[in-house]
C-alpha cells in the first residue's frame, strides 16, 4: 500500500474541512451521514479549528480521526473513534452499557475505493481503541442506513455484526440505522 495511515495533526484543519466537505458531496452521503454539504459548509474556521484539534493526539484522548494520505499528500479517505463511556452524555444510539468505541464518519473519495484503504483505515481505528489505558474499551461498533447494502456488506465483511439494535435516522423517523459493533479481541 502506498499511502501512510496516521492521526490528524491540529493544524490540519483545512484539509479535515476540505475532506469532510467532499464526503458531504458524494451521492451516498444522504444515507451516509448525518449532516448536510450545505450544513457543512456554512461552518466557520473556528469549528473545522477546534474538530481537528479535538480528533488530534493533542486533543481530548477521547476522540481520533485517522486519515489515508497518498505519496502526493492528498487525503484519499478517513474514519474517525469517539470513545463512550457509560457515564458519559449520548452521541447517537442508546447509551453505552461498557466502555467502547464509535467509529463515525467514514469516507474514502471514489477513486481511492477497492484498494484494501478502508481496511487499513479501519485496522488503525480499532488498534488505537483497544490500546487505551484506562478502563478497557470491551468493543467498536457503528451505525449503518438501512439504504446503504454496499456499507453495510464491507462492515460484515471486516467483522462488524448486527447487534439487534436500530435508531431512528433523524429528521427521517420511518428509515432505521443498524447498530453493528465488533467485540475486543481477547
Amino acid at each position: 500500500m502506498d499511502h501512510v495511515i496516521r492521526v490528524v495533526r491540529a493544524e490540519e484543519w483545512p484539509l479535515v474541512k476540505e475532506l469532510r466537505l467532499a464526503a458531504l458531496r458524494d451521492p451516498v452521503a444522504p444515507v451516509a451521514f448525518l449532516e448536510t454539504y450545505e450544513q457543512g459548509v456554512t461552518r466557520s474556521d473556528e469549528f473545522w479549528r477546534d474538530r481537528a484539534l479535538g480528533a488530534s493526539e493533542d486533543g481530548n484522548g477521547e476522540v481520533r480521526q485517522f486519515v489515508a494520505v497518498a505519496p502526493d499528500g492528498r487525503w484519499d479517505g478517513s474514519v474517525t473513534v469517539l470513545i463512550e463511556r457509560p457515564d458519559a452524555q449520548v452521541r447517537f444510539g442508546e447509551a453505552a452499557e461498557t466502555h467502547q468505541a464509535h467509529v463515525v464518519g467514514v469516507f474514502l473519495r471514489p477513486e481511492a475505493r477497492g484498494r484494501g484503504l478502508a481496511e487499513e483505515l479501519f485496522r488503525a481505528a480499532t488498534e488505537w481503541a483497544w490500546s487505551l489505558d484506562g478502563p478497557r474499551i470491551e468493543r467498536v461498533r457503528l451505525y449503518v442506513h438501512e439504504d446503504n447494502p454496499r456499507a453495510a456488506a464491507f462492515y460484515r465483511r471486516i467483522g462488524f455484526v448486527p447487534t439487534g439494535r436500530t435508531e431512528p435516522v433523524p429528521g427521517d423517523p420511518s428509515a432505521r440505522e443498524i447498530e453493528c459493533a465488533v467485540a475486543r479481541p481477547e
